[in-house]
């Protein structure tokens, strides 16, 4: 089953515009959401929570209509930044959102405030970026949803906590088996844990895969600039040459290669695909 299934979905605003997207979730899996910034990522996510209202199209959360109210306890949000009011303390904050989910679950609340060190009657504005984090994580595991929506939840964060994190997650889908949506433009996280990669650009989707075939399908030919022909570049989904000579992105034919010795192959990263794949330069 999936999770959320979204059928041809547009929205049009003033400077960008989301065109016939379709997309599924499945249940049970990280799904990593991937594209530059301003690529529709979080506009996406706002439909799903049904912040924004599509133009057309249909979106459903659970099999239902996702602009049912009920679908919201099944949901945890986890965002780049903290929308709870800043004056407040966790147990203030607690107090407020304790009182929404039918399905709050103080015991798994206090092991998680436990395990994130975080202080208890300091107000949340003079948290630091990763005690936001934290912070937001915490609310959002405590009513235990079946669905967790991440927009941008590694950006600013040093290196260390961004590794706690995503152990964190990778516990979860272990211990809970719940559905995760991560979106983000730090492709290296999602090398870690992701099950399936979801790559958006300029409103659209460009592919869906499972990582695998990701990892199977996509490399990097490199050479010099003499050996960048007609019929390389057609091949290419997008290249870059410098005076040290071509980089370029290809997708299966692997066997093309075999026996050049002249050029370079080797794995394409998932920051190396959506930075080939966004080029103005060179991109098919």
């Amino acid at each position: 089953m999936n999770v959320v299934e979204m059928r041809e979905i547009t929205k049009k605003m003033k400077d960008f515009s989301v065109e016939n997207l379709s997309l599924d979730i499945p249940r049970g899996f990280i799904t990593g959401f991937i594209g530059p910034n301003g690529a529709g990522k979080s506009t996406t996510i706002r439909m799903i929570m049904d912040i924004v209202k599509p133009d057309d199209g249909d979106i459903k959360l659970f099999g239902k209509p996702h602009t049912d109210a009920e679908l919201k306890q099944k949901v945890g949000f986890v965002y780049d930044d903290l929308y709870f009011y800043e004056d407040f303390t966790i147990n203030k904050t607690k107090s407020v959102l304790s009182t929404l989910y039918k399905n709050w679950d103080e015991e798994l609340f206090q092991r998680y405030f436990k395990k994130f060190q975080l202080p208890i009657s300091k107000k949340i504005k003079h948290f630091s970026k990763g005690m936001k984090m934290k912070c937001s994580l915490l609310f959002a595991l405590a009513h235990r949803p079946e669905f967790i929506i991440m927009d941008e939840p590694t950006s600013g964060l040093d290196p260390v906590f961004r590794r706690e994190l995503l152990e964190e997650l990778q516990e979860l889908m272990m211990n809970e088996n719940q559905t995760i949506f991560f979106s983000t433009h730090i492709t290296t996280d999602l090398d870690q844990i992701a099950d399936f990669i979801v790559f958006i650009h300029e409103g659209k989707i460009k592919f869906r895969k499972n990582i695998e075939d990701v990892r199977e399908q996509y490399y990097i030919v490199k050479g010099e600039e003499w050996q960048l022909d007609a019929d390389l570049k057609q091949m290419f989904l997008g290249y870059k040459v410098t005076n040290q000579g071509f980089t370029g992105l290809m997708e299966n034919n692997r066997e093309l290669f075999d026996g050049i010795t002249e050029l370079m192959i080797e794995p394409a990263s998932l920051e190396d695909i959506m930075y080939y794949m966004t080029r103005e330069e060179g991109v098919k």
